[in-house]
């Protein structure tokens, strides 16, 4: 198998988050194919995980996601990268996931799986829901597939998404002091949220927060009466003390927390004597614990991901096929 071509062939297939359909039946119909005993798991309407048995008792899971940031763009290559939307996250990975499988299975080693899932790069739906309906399937380890530049991540930031509101009294902009300006009140409060400390760990280092959306207001002529945020911390505490400590600060402004999302930080199993890094990047890994014991490798960097000019190096993703084959090989074999 070429790792390289079928990389391409998989960031030919477009799958942005909600739409994998023709992603999974591609994957489901390569693997049945290549012999393994394939399943589609629903994880939502139209949209479904794949599992694919080896052949043997499953004690290690390959996993990573078939689902990809929006815009969708076709692969091309030169001499030493492939280019294309999840090229590093996560069509090149996954390549050399198929490509490691096929090595294991020639050398006798079948007790692996392989899942793939749908949703990560929003509300990961597909490891919450793989995660409850493999509970059972008696693996001791996951070993989830992201782009952290060809080391194992040791420990993965943890992240606290918020929409946070604020209310305001319409009135004629002519008469401002007969309203009450909700985005002032927004504005002031997101000027306290940059300017607080929100954790520091000896390990991760320092907690952030991005304000990545903002939206309010009518007319230019109208007070605005509504306002809203919505911010992404990465964490290095919990999402319990990040959201008490988010309240404490919007609540002089008239700032209410309408919904959460998150999950405290991770530490993962790095194999003895691979090198390791630290990852500030969030993944499917804390919704997998069923599973087994966490892994977390790729070829490729995060800092491609999600961008116009999205790439892996060839060199680097054909490694990848080895270091697959060697994790998986000393996992399963205890």
């Amino acid at each position: 198998m070429d790792p390289l071509a079928l990389a391409r062939q998989l960031i030919d297939i477009s799958s942005p988050t909600g739409e994998e359909l023709a992603m999974g039946n591609h994957m489901f119909g390569l693997l049945s194919d290549l012999g393994y005993r394939c399943q589609k798991q629903e994880a939502a309407p139209d949209r479904f995980n794949v599992l694919a048995l080896a052949g043997g008792n499953p004690r290690v899971v390959l996993n990573t996601h078939i689902d990809t940031v929006p815009p969708w763009f076709a692969s091309r290559e030169d001499d030493e990268y492939i280019y294309g939307r999840g090229a590093c996250d996560t069509k090149g990975i996954l390549a050399a996931m198929v490509a490691a499988g096929e090595r294991l299975r020639a050398d006798g080693i079948n007790d692996f799986a392989m899942l793939l899932v749908v949703g990560e790069e929003t509300d990961s739906i597909g490891a919450k829901s793989a995660n409850v309906a493999f509970r059972d399937l008696g693996s001791r380890y996951v070993l989830v597939g992201e782009p952290t530049e060809s080391k194992f991540a040791r420990a993965s930031k943890g992240a606290l998404t918020a929409f946070v509101r604020f209310d305001g009294i319409a009135a004629h902009s002519a008469y401002p002091h007969l309203g009450d300006s909700a985005i002032r009140k927004m504005v002031a409060a997101i000027q306290d949220i940059h300017a607080a400390e929100w954790g520091r760990d000896d390990i991760l280092g320092d907690a952030t927060v991005n304000v990545g959306v903002v939206s309010g207001g009518v007319k230019p002529n109208i007070i605005p009466a509504e306002a809203e945020c919505q911010l992404m911390f990465r964490l290095v505490t919990t999402p319990e003390d990040v959201r008490a400590r988010l309240e404490k600060i919007i609540q002089p402004h008239g700032g209410r927390i309408t919904w959460t999302h998150g999950n405290p930080p991770q530490h993962m199993i790095v194999p003895d004597g691979a090198p390791s890094t630290i990852v500030a990047f969030n993944t499917d890994v804390p919704h997998l614990s069923a599973l087994g014991k966490p892994l977390l490798f790729g070829p490729g960097s995060i800092l491609d991901a999600h961008g116009v000019d999205e790439k892996i190096g060839k060199r680097e993703l054909l490694e990848a096929v080895s270091s697959y084959y060697e994790a998986v090989a000393q996992l399963a074999r205890g």
